[in-house]
């Protein structure tokens, strides 16, 4: 069951617990089914729940540790968006009703109790793996594209928030590509919905080899408009021009086009160097612009501007750059 939500991938499943006897039970118990980590306190446990926050599904966590106790654990956990969503086992040895209820209206999914039975251990695990890998898949269909497999327009809007939060943060820039098809109305009223959805698929699976790095973002932004998020990327025009000769390289015939005999696409490329406290608007509108500029300067090129601006404006790159 759990393998068809996880693929080849193990659920991982963080044990905290100050007593090593009961962390290597736990392990042996579980490992052969999860991929297990260990923290012996709870600020051991906060750094490995940060790091791992993409993959790690669940947390067993000892409610009774000096310096940090389980219930302060969770507190912390839930403060940090980064780690709100991991599930929270308690494992204690009370069997206290107010200390319980107390734990659950914290946001702990369960409780187990000492001294540790591993069949119930396993059973309430895995409810609570396949509960958080379920949920994970349903939030994973509503940021996909359904036609393309790309992010969707709310998934773009999500992470452009926070690439634009951690350039303010941080000062790393930010790479910025808004992407049109050239002509696809076009291109639809001569070839067919049907071929212009494989085309928009063909567009977007090339599209997608640009975002290689994990924290990159190719998107469907809408209709035949596509969009990449490269953080931490100062040469996002060389990668938008890639991009662009891929596409024609792909040889879809387009007879209707005025531009060129197969399928085109023009860019509008930002890249903010020195973040300012100016509005993420800013950031779309300008991408924005810039797509306008390649389309009134014939399609089939990309535009391009560093914000800030420290010499003469970027004047495009034509087809051949």
């Amino acid at each position: 069951m759990l393998d068809a939500l996880t693929g080849s991938e193990l659920p991982t499943v963080l044990i905290v617990d100050d007593e090593r006897l009961n962390r290597s039970m736990l392990a042996e118990l579980l490992s052969p089914h999860y991929r297990v980590l260990l923290a012996k306190d709870g600020p051991g446990a906060l750094v490995i729940a940060h790091r791992e926050a993409h993959r790690l599904q669940l947390i067993l966590l000892d409610l009774a540790m000096p310096g940090m106790n389980g219930y302060e654990v969770l507190g912390a956990l839930r403060a940090q968006e980064r780690t709100a969503h991991i599930a929270v086992i308690f494992i204690t040895g009370q069997s206290n009703a107010e200390a319980e209820e107390y734990g659950l209206r914290l946001g702990a999914a369960d409780y187990v109790s000492k001294p540790i039975r591993p069949a119930v251990v396993e059973v309430r695990v895995r409810n609570q793996i396949r509960l958080a890998l379920q949920r994970q898949a349903l939030e994973r269909l509503a940021m996909v594209d359904g036609l393309t497999g790309l992010a969707n327009r709310r998934h773009f809007d999500d992470v452009l928030e926070r690439a634009y939060r951690r350039s303010l943060r941080t000062g790393e820039p930010v790479g910025l590509a808004l992407i049109d098809i050239d002509h696809f109305k076009q291109y639809n009223d001569c070839y067919g919905h049907l071929q212009g959805d494989e085309a928009l698929k063909a567009v977007a699976a090339t599209l997608q080899r640009h975002a290689r790095r994990p924290y990159d973002l190719a998107a469907r932004f809408g209709g035949e408009e596509f969009a990449l998020i490269l953080p931490g990327e100062s040469d996002a025009p060389a990668m938008a021009e890639h991009f662009r000769q891929e596409v024609l390289r792909l040889s879809i015939a387009h007879a209707a086009s005025p531009t060129a005999p197969q399928l085109t696409v023009s860019c509008g490329v930002l890249t903010v160097r020195q973040p300012s406290a100016a509005p993420l608007e800013t950031w779309l509108q300008k991408a924005d612009g810039l797509l306008y500029q390649a389309k009134a300067q014939g399609r089939n090129r990309i535009e391009a501007a560093v914000e800030p601006r420290k010499c003469a404006p970027n004047h495009g790159m034509a087809p051949g750059f």
